[in-house]
């Protein structure tokens, strides 16, 4: 709303700004006009004069008659603040979201802003808990793929779930504070089950965080030598087999049975070079 505000003021002032000057350009070129218009006779440049004038004029006109079209709508109605304000934040966030380490930075904001409506609460422990727990899964799940992607979907939810429910705890914890004396004691029943339901589902949500490990664990190994490990074996048996050919050829020549100064050529070096 605020922009359709802003978009309608904008083009009207440029259609005023238009307008203005087309009159001045037509009213200048009017005049010219009819003061270098010979009396007796058109000729080809007056004819010039003549035509530019008159373009003007209906171009002035038509600036002129869009600004009152324009101005005879009702402008927009001003934007509610808080509306803006809350747009504003959006595109905000938007945009640091779109930098290499901005959704990082936003998702760390988000996470302590909801640890701070839980201080002082018993869900608070549970909520670390749960965070730790969430973001080792978070480093766990571009490795489960397969038969394991549906438990990523499942983790997913779940942490989603034990939120909402840690932050039930913390709103029951002060309607606790706020009830009549009457009805604290079955609040503090229901709130006591919250938390029994919170611990039992955040030890849950561990328990598959370390079966996921052990699968990414396993899946790695798989009982055979990871292939980075015989590269760098046989790029360090190529080496040494280099350098060892390369001691040879500084030894001294072999004179041969035929008198010429050629020399051996070393059994490993060369067994290198037919490689």
């Amino acid at each position: 709303m605020a922009d359709e505000r802003a978009r309608y003021f904008r083009r009207l002032r440029r259609l005023r700004r238009s307008a203005r000057r087309w009159s001045v350009l037509a009213g200048g070129l009017g005049g010219a006009a009819a003061i270098l218009t010979p009396y007796q006779g058109l000729g080809l440049p007056d004819a010039f004069w003549a035509a530019a004038a008159g373009g003007s004029f209906a171009l002035t006109y038509w600036r002129w008659s869009d600004l009152r079209a324009l101005a005879a709508r009702p402008a927009p109605p001003a934007p509610d603040p808080v509306a803006s304000a809350e747009q504003a934040r959006a595109r905000l966030v938007a945009a640091v979201e779109r930098l290499p380490a901005g959704r990082t930075a936003v998702a760390e904001l988000r996470r302590n802003r909801a640890r701070l409506a839980l201080r002082g609460s018993a869900a608070l422990g549970a909520w670390d808990r749960l965070d730790r727990a969430a973001l080792t899964m978070a480093g766990l799940a571009d490795r489960m793929t397969g038969p394991a992607d549906p438990a990523v979907l499942e983790a997913a939810v779940a942490e989603q779930s034990l939120r909402d429910l840690a932050h039930r705890v913390a709103s029951v914890e002060k309607a606790v504070t706020l009830a009549p004396p009457p009805a604290r004691p079955g609040l503090e029943s229901s709130h006591r089950v919250l938390c029994q339901q919170l611990d039992e589902g955040v030890a849950a949500y561990e328990s598959l965080v370390a079966a996921a490990a052990s699968y990414v664990a396993e899946d790695g190994t798989a009982g055979r030598e990871h292939p980075s490990v015989s590269r760098l074996t046989e790029a360090g048996d190529l080496l040494r087999g280099f350098a060892a050919g390369l001691a040879e050829l500084r030894q001294p020549a072999v004179v041969t049975e035929t008198g010429s100064d050629t020399a051996e050529a070393p059994a490993a070096f060369t067994a290198w070079i037919r490689k």
